[in-house]
């Protein structure tokens, strides 16, 4: 009987591997591993939870089979907080915390014996994250952090400013240090409405005060 019980913690954990593997792909915070490791987690307690204390069936005790469960869903939740930051004005990792959630979630239903259930959660946030990918979602607009090492020349930040809004990009924030006489650190936050991120590298890069270009989305 227990053969069945690690039969349901390792298909967690597959479909936790199948998840990371999608958020890992995309570069997020939370990959494969973490994403095994919830799952897997949240199954075993789901299975201690529900038949781990057969043996008291004998005694005269009030047992709750889902008292150790539900701590699953609160605990989770601080992992996932911890996937939230703030950088600039933009917020990050909300997506990856739900995932975090979720996978809990179908780690509890196999933990249970809901194979299916489980399964077709796995399948069903996979084929989201893809979709919601394309290009149809993707029409509204996003924003990155654009970090430029320009020469500290008359008209440089006007000459970047005229070729964002040439290409209908938004700067959303602004912020510049200087690193010496010569040299300005630039790092701004872009709101892209029809621009795709890669092109950004190009369109600065042909700006002659231009030395150094960093993106991240």
């Amino acid at each position: 009987m227990e053969w069945d019980y690690l039969l349901r913690v390792v298909a967690a954990g597959l479909c936790g591997v199948l998840i990371g593997y999608e958020r890992k792909s995309r570069m997020k915070e939370a990959g494969i591993r973490t994403h095994f490791v919830v799952a897997v987690g949240a199954s075993l307690m789901m299975v201690i939870s529900k038949y781990g204390f057969q043996d008291q069936a004998g005694w005269d005790v009030a047992l709750d089979p889902s008292r150790i469960a539900a701590q699953v869903v609160s605990g989770v939740g601080f992992l996932g907080a911890g996937m939230i930051f703030m950088q600039r004005q933009t917020v990050k990792g909300l997506t990856t915390a739900a995932g975090i959630w979720a996978t809990a979630g179908i780690g509890m239903a196999i933990g249970c014996g809901l194979y299916e259930v489980g399964g077709a959660v796995t399948l069903l946030l996979l084929a989201a994250q893809f979709l919601m990918h394309g290009r149809f979602f993707r029409s509204s607009p996003t924003t990155v952090q654009l970090q430029l090492r320009v020469f500290d020349s008359p008209g440089a930040i006007d000459e970047i400013r005229a070729a964002l809004q040439l290409k209908n990009i938004v700067i959303f924030g602004f912020h510049a240090d200087h690193k010496n006489d010569q040299e300005l650190d630039l790092e701004l936050t872009l709101r892209l409405n029809q621009t795709r991120a890669d092109t950004l590298l190009p369109l600065m890069l042909d700006i002659p005060s231009v030395r150094t270009v960093e993106l991240q989305s």
